[in-house]
């Protein structure tokens, strides 16, 4: 490699300055996580093959890793690619979902098909059996023969043969009716276990992705992906593979039994095969990226539909309903549009695919009957019995129908292929935030806090949210972060709980790095409550003990009455058993936030971060809450976040961030003495907006 630089890797602007902006970054990533003992030994280097830029770590042993060599931009790409990008890469993703998912229960799939290939073989023999019946019974032109059928089996009479005849097709009928069902339930039993596999196993990749995605990502896409995709792979499964199967068996078997009886007139019957074949090639290549659009287009009205019933509310309130109803319609419209080509090809294929299989069957009926009435048309030789010719008529309408339904088959195909690629794209999305192989639990908390220099960004072509944050939070200790809006105030906490990843630096928690400890342990010890907490669909006894599921009655009632929940608890109609709706709408906002906190103070964390947990709660509540609060963080280390000052003047210690840097630091009365940022800050609250300095005015007004 040839060396571009031998600069500290410790912040991005060490680093080459012809560096791309994502290697810059990346960069750093790789310092923060290989924990570099000299700086001196990580460098920016080209790679091997010169298409990109690498980081080479080489430390003491004490590293982590005794060598570390990592593709920059292999790295970041992991993080900011969208789920398109791998969408688009996918490979037989059918193939992949069946291998992956299906090994399970996959004998009762492959039991089903055989019964449906057996239910297709019973169903061809009447057909068969009608024809010999009719020569030998009914015009006793030949012998009453059956292949595979010992001559002493078949009587020697006419009306005993009759009778034969009669019993074989019945005992067919039946043991087609019994195959059939015997066939359903088996493929159905995988098919929808298999679906149910595939939904919670996407589920649960999906959990396992971090918060970045989810910010590039409508929900509305992502139900589409875990109900509708999954849904039409499980249909493709369920009735178009196993159609599959018996339409290939029923059509070797019509072409066996129609060259056993005339084989110049089987090519008559079977001459539409080719014709077909190429007519559906056609068909596939053209229906396929319409189907991409078609699953698209629902993601996307999916997407619209759920952000509107979501923000109901708020449409009302602004009498907006005509505006979303065109953006609704737009969105509806995108489907029909990229339906309705769906349906064009349809009216194409299916009609043309009829008169190719319903021109074979005239040609037979043409043909045989001409052959039976006169003689051997031109071209053809032999003789043909009317059994024969009643044979192949009824076998032309069997094999005609399969025909006809193998544009359903390829249309089931084409649909589930590009639901499975949406499947298989998201299963291949990259997991950013997991636990390293290194990882250990933190199995005590005492609650030291370090940020040394930790720098960040939301997306790697942007500036940083925070740049070069420094501090430390003593055990026991209560912080509090304020700043304008925007100042990176609730990134701090986020990155504290690897909701995300730091771009430069490191965050510590009792000096370990939160990078090489496991996430359930980490997030355990701390407690966090917003000012947007969700509720559950549930009750308010479920939704104070969810993730403390174990909890008893007593705790329950002691969290909410910490929280000061537990008079409006029991004052609603059902008490604690009271339904609070999807999302916690039957709810005020000041109520959901006092169940979120009481939920929080339920699981006694060892470190407790309040990011706006008392926003919509009015001012004697507050006061309450305060309390409370004052008693449950005695021995705990607190992190507060607040817009509101008077609810963080008693803290420890107060940072104040302004554009993604601690800018001020001390007590209360310490940063009012300092009369900088905070000061003008508390002067706003407390409306003393003539003493404000121009300066700070001007600004709010560029902002603004």
């Amino acid at each position: 490699m040839d060396e571009l630089g031998n600069q500290h890797c410790r912040t991005p602007r060490s680093l080459p300055s012809a560096a791309p902006a994502s290697v810059v970054r990346g960069c750093a990533v790789l310092y923060a996580r290989a924990e570099c003992i000299k700086p001196d030994k990580h460098r920016l280097m080209q790679s091997k093959d010169g298409t990109g830029l690498v980081c080479s770590c080489s430390s003491s042993s004490n590293n982590l890793f005794e060598r570390s060599e990592t593709t920059v931009t292999e790295k970041v790409s992991r993080i900011d690619h969208h789920l398109e990008e791998y969408r688009d890469a996918v490979e037989w993703p059918l193939v992949r979902l069946f291998a992956r998912f299906g090994a399970g229960r996959r004998g009762w799939f492959v039991f089903g098909l055989f019964a449906g290939l057996f239910e297709r073989v019973a169903s061809l023999i009447p057909p068969f059996v009608l024809g010999v019946a009719i020569d030998a019974v009914f015009n006793q032109t030949t012998a009453y023969e059956l292949p595979l059928v010992p001559t002493a089996m078949i009587p020697a009479t006419t009306e005993g043969q009759l009778w034969f005849s009669f019993g074989v097709i019945l005992v067919c009928y039946l043991l087609t009716a019994l195959l059939a069902t015997v066939r359903m339930l088996s493929v159905d039993y995988y098919s929808h276990h298999l679906m149910h596999v595939v939904r919670t196993s996407t589920y649960d990749k999906l959990q396992r992705l971090d918060v970045r995605f989810f910010d590039a990502h409508e929900k509305g896409e992502l139900m589409s992906i875990l109900n509708n995709d999954i849904s039409n792979f499980e249909q493709f499964f369920d009735d178009a593979l196993t159609m599959t199967v018996r339409i290939v068996t029923v059509l070797v078997g019509i072409t066996a039994l129609l060259v056993h009886l005339n084989w110049q007139l089987a090519v008559v019957t079977l001459g539409a095969v080719p014709l077909l074949t190429v007519f559906t090639l056609w068909f596939m290549r053209r229906i396929e990226p319409v189907f991409d659009r078609i699953r698209s287009s629902v993601g996307g009205m999916n997407t619209r539909l759920e952000n509107n019933l979501g923000g109901i509310n708020l449409i009302k309130a602004m009498t907006t309903e005509s505006y979303e109803s065109e953006r609704v319609a737009d969105a509806s419209y995108r489907y029909f549009h990229t339906n309705w080509q769906r349906i064009k090809l349809n009216t194409v294929y299916h009609p043309g695919s009829s008169l190719i299989t319903n021109a074979s069957f005239a040609a037979t009926f043409i043909i045989g009957g001409y052959w039976v009435v006169v003689g051997p048309p031109p071209l053809f030789s032999g003789t043909l019995t009317v059994g024969s010719l009643v044979t192949f008529l009824f076998m032309s309408q069997r094999f005609t129908g399969p025909l006809k339904q193998i544009a359903r088959i390829v249309e089931q195909y084409e649909n589930a292929l590009a639901s499975s690629k949406r499947v298989v794209g998201l299963m291949d999305m990259p997991v950013a935030i997991e636990d390293e192989q290194r990882a250990t639990d933190l199995s005590t908390i005492d609650g030291q806090i370090a940020y040394d220099t930790v720098s960040f960004a939301y997306d790697p072509d942007e500036e940083y949210v925070l740049e070069d944050v420094s501090f430390s939070v003593e055990p026991g200790e209560t912080v509090a972060f304020v700043g304008p809006t925007g100042a990176g105030k609730s990134t701090v906490v986020r990155l504290l709980m690897r909701m995300y990843e730091a771009d430069a630096g490191a965050v510590r928690i009792d000096g370990h790095d939160v990078r090489n400890v496991t996430l359930s342990s980490l997030r355990d010890g701390i407690g966090y409550v917003s000012q947007e907490d969700y509720l559950f669909g549930g009750t308010v006894r479920e939704n104070i003990a969810y993730g403390s599921f174990d909890a008893t009655d007593r705790e329950i009632v002691s969290a909410a009455k910490a929280a000061q929940a537990h008079s409006f608890i029991d004052a609603l109609p059902a008490g604690y058993d009271t339904e609070v709706g999807e999302e916690g709408v039957k709810l005020s906002g000041g109520q959901r936030q006092r169940i979120a906190l009481a939920r929080v103070i339920l699981s006694d964390p060892d470190i407790l971060v309040l990011d706006e947990a008392t926003s919509d709660v009015d001012t004697e509540t507050e006061m309450l809450i305060q309390r409370s609060i004052e008693e449950i963080t005695v021995d705990r280390t607190t992190v507060v976040i607040a817009h509101r000052l008077s609810t963080v003047r008693d803290a420890d210690t107060i940072f104040v961030l302004d554009d993604g840097r601690i800018v001020e630091r001390g007590s209360h009365e310490t940063l009012l003495e300092r009369d900088g940022l905070y000061a003008n800050l508390w002067r706003v609250q407390a409306g003393e907006i003539d003493e404000l300095p121009e300066a700070f005015v001007e600004r709010i007004t560029r902002n603004e």
